[in-house]
């Protein structure tokens, strides 16, 4: 897997929802997901016996506002094959896109949870095809074949396959200097690249584990309580980076937690 020999890489992303069974129906019966745990308040589901989403539900939450948060949640598959079965399945089940990109080092498929929270899914490109333009890696958001990755495979979608994860997680933030400074100085992260008004952030060389944009929340403050929508995202992390975290106060300049966990 392209994230698998990263310092630090998402773990899962845990979401506050109002209604538990209609979100989960969803990411389980669209996205592919399987059921790992739960109780009446909260479900976490994975590829395989690896967890990579919480819901947690709070029926009081106010509805996902517009302000600093979640961007999208991407599950990036094994490979092209398993994304075109996937795209062929939603296709067939009339499942409406937001959108689709050929990102140079990615090809990613859009939509949204029924609350309002986005998803990418995608595919990665090998290594050795991505290009850089000095230390960043080259990306792009170019119209994507659409009608190339269905010809991928001709396979029946039956859920996310093993080895699916949460490649990377995109933020709303309300200042790209700021999400840089928290990224690289307290994450340790590298900035990966920087285009139109988002930066992207890794570690391990890959394209991106983390992105900040203000598209939607230039200038946003601090979240609201007591909303839903994203609650934290959890890291993965080596020991040595580890120890060098668990110190430090993981809350963004918007309020948005990172917990850190060690990897395995």
């Amino acid at each position: 897997m392209a994230t698998s020999d990263a310092p630090i890489q998402i773990g899962r992303v845990a979401l506050i929802v109002n209604d538990l069974d209609r979100v989960g129906d969803f990411y389980r019966s669209v996205i592919g997901l399987e059921r790992i745990s739960g109780s009446g308040e909260e479900l976490v589901l994975g590829a395989g016996d690896k967890p990579l989403l919480e819901l947690r539900r709070d029926r009081a939450a106010r509805p996902r506002p517009q302000e600093a948060g979640l961007f999208h949640t991407a599950f990036l598959l094994p490979d092209r094959a398993a994304l075109g079965r996937w795209l062929r399945f939603v296709a067939g089940r009339g499942i409406g896109l937001d959108g689709a990109s050929d990102h140079l080092v990615s090809e990613a498929l859009y939509l949204r949870d029924p609350e309002g929270n986005g998803i990418e899914v995608y595919a990665d490109r090998p290594r050795s095809a991505w290009q850089h333009d000095g230390a960043e890696v080259r990306m792009d958001a170019l119209a994507l074949d659409m009608a190339d990755l269905l010809a991928a495979d001709a396979g029946a979608w039956t859920g996310a396959p093993e080895g699916s994860v949460v490649g990377h997680v995109h933020l709303q933030v309300g200042d790209v200097a700021a999400a840089e400074d928290f990224c690289m100085n307290r994450l340790g992260m590298e900035r990966m690249a920087h285009r139109f008004g988002a930066s992207f952030f890794a570690t391990g060389g890959y394209h991106h584990h983390l992105a900040g944009n203000v598209w939607n929340s230039r200038g946003a403050g601090l979240r609201s309580p007591g909303s839903a929508g994203l609650a934290e995202v959890v890291l993965a992390a080596d020991p040595d980076r580890l120890r060098a975290l668990e110190a430090a106060a993981l809350r963004d300049p918007w309020g948005t937690v990172f917990r850190v966990e060690p990897k395995g």
